[in-house]
């Protein structure tokens, strides 16, 4: 029995290598490869990731609004209560731009995207409106949170309501996305600044930016025409409001316009995605500012400071926008950074980023991006870094801006892929040689072999229980510990056995030699 479970033990570890380690290394080689990285168009990588990830992001919007699970939220829960809406967000824009790519003659998918995520774009929309998915910014801003500042939430309700609109044209819920679009821009074209808060005493000037960008996108599906205001709205983001570097803070103080902050990289990518829809002259100042002060190449990687170059004690660190920084570079600085080289037309930068990217998110067989959903809240808000790429990848230069193409793939990329692979290699060989040992007497000796037996029985029976119910990840869990069973004891040679191969025998004491006689 011991031999049979270590056999099973051997197929299933050369499974789980292939699926996480060789799969996931040969498919973002080939991703890699892919013009659409380099130049304008949609990465065949965004079009398999919309088309698995739309089916699981309609049923978990659908179930997390039935649950109704975010009106008990802390308001402090940052990834609890901003993630999921800001996923969704995140989802409806990347649909956005593939179904522009549809409208333009790409046709990758087969079926036009807003038809194939008809309803995940339906969920999605309503689980940013959803009250109870509000439940945070009313105990920050009391009842009236829909006509008093409050720039974060409501830019996500514009722009989800305007995105579902601009697809669908189903009519849903235009009178609040009209009542939105007008009270904010009101509110905040009266504003001494041209800044309002997120929460009470916290102002973003990159939200405020978005909720502007949404703006003008609502005026395409309403037939409002805001332009005059949002050229007025520049005045919040130059002359004194902006750091030492000329670029918008990350913090600003809403009552004087002043920065609160340097400047820093999760919030200039984010300027820069939204700037060029805005004033467009103005983002180029902003992007080229931003990659002459950001950007870096150090410990074998490229990407975008989180911090200044200047800064000191900025190298390692992290925070729930930053994310890790490691040797100064920012994961969300650079993962958004790959949106933000794109709109400007600047593929040298987005190649290698977008190649850093496809080599770490470790795509599997089935489509799922492990490290993605590995880094978002497993609970609240699984798919965001999903969502995030998608939007990312189908980011297309802003009409008018010279495309830049070049860029050349980090040494990083080489690293991870080969050391992926190269892994899964080892572990594949190695199971492959325990299979064929386990085949050949003796049988191996292990420690509580009924109880190792058992429990090996149970983790298998939980894992194919776990896997037939969605739960991939406990799934993985439990096999991962279930083919580290059976403990096997290495039997100690005897003394006895302490003996030269060749040694004979020593004579009896009593013993008489042997004579032999011819004749």
């Amino acid at each position: 029995m011991i031999r049979k479970i270590i056999s099973i033990n051997s197929v299933v570890v050369v499974l789980l290598a292939a699926g996480f380690f060789i799969y996931p290394s040969i498919r973002a080689g080939l991703d890699i490869r892919d013009p659409a990285l380099r130049q304008p168009g949609i990465p065949k990588a965004a079009w398999r990731l919309y088309r698995n990830l739309t089916p699981r992001y309609a049923r978990w919007a659908q179930e997390r609004v039935a649950r109704g699970r975010a009106e008990g939220m802390a308001v402090n829960d940052i990834s609890g209560t901003e993630w999921p809406l800001f996923g969704s967000v995140f989802y409806l824009w990347g649909i956005e731009n593939l179904q522009a790519a549809w409208e333009a003659g790409d046709h990758s998918a087969g079926v036009e995207p807003k038809v194939f995520a008809k309803e995940a774009i339906i969920a999605a929309s309503e689980l940013v409106i959803d009250p109870k998915h509000a439940a945070w910014v009313r105990k920050h801003w009391g009842e009236d949170y829909l006509h008093r500042e409050n720039v974060f939430y409501r830019m996500l309700v514009i722009a989800a309501l305007a995105s579902r609109e601009k697809l669908l044209h189903d009519g849903a819920h235009l009178d609040l996305l009209r009542d939105q679009v007008e009270s904010f821009a009101q509110e905040l074209d009266s504003s001494k600044t041209g800044l309002l808060d997120d929460y009470p005493g916290e102002c973003y000037p990159g939200d405020v930016m978005a909720a502007l960008m949404a703006i003008k996108r609502a005026d395409a599906v309403l037939g409002t025409d805001h332009s005059k205001f949002i050229n007025r709205a520049l005045r919040a983001f130059t002359g004194a409001k902006v750091t030492r570097h000329q670029l918008p803070p990350y913090m600003a103080g809403s009552a004087t316009g002043f920065p609160c902050s340097e400047a820093r990289g999760c919030a200039n990518s984010y300027v820069c995605l939204t700037a060029p829809e805005l004033w467009p002259a103005q983002a180029r100042q902003w992007y080229e500012l931003y990659d002459r002060f950001f950007w870096q190449q150090r410990i074998t990687a490229a990407g975008y400071r989180e911090y200044p170059k200047d800064l000191p004690h900025s190298e390692w660190t992290m925070d729930v926008d930053a994310g890790p920084v490691i040797a100064g570079h920012g994961v969300a600085a650079s993962a958004f950074g790959v949106g933000a080289a794109r709109k400007n037309g600047r593929f040298d930068r987005a190649f290698p980023l977008a190649a850093e990217m496809l080599a770490t998110i470790g795509e599997l067989p089935n489509g799922v991006q492990a490290m993605p959903r590995l880094l978002s809240n497993l609970s609240d808000a699984p798919m965001l870094g999903e969502a995030a790429i998608l939007w990312q990848l189908s980011i297309q230069p802003e009409r008018g801006l010279p495309v830049k193409t070049g860029g050349s793939l980090p040494a990083y990329v080489y690293i991870v892929l080969l050391s992926v692979f190269l892994f899964g290699t080892w572990r594949i060989l190695d199971a492959i040689w325990t299979f064929r040992e386990a085949r050949h007497p003796p049988e191996p000796t292990v420690w509580t072999p009924a109880f190792q037996v058992f429990a090996w029985g149970c983790l298998m029976l939980s894992a194919i229980a776990a896997l037939a119910m969605g739960r991939g990840l406990i799934g993985i869990a439990l096999l991962v510990i279930a083919v580290m069973l059976p403990v096997v004891r290495k039997n100690k040679p005897t003394k006895e056995a302490e003996t030269w191969p060749d040694a004979k025998p020593a004579p009896a004491a009593n013993a008489q030699p042997t004579h032999v006689i011819d004749g």
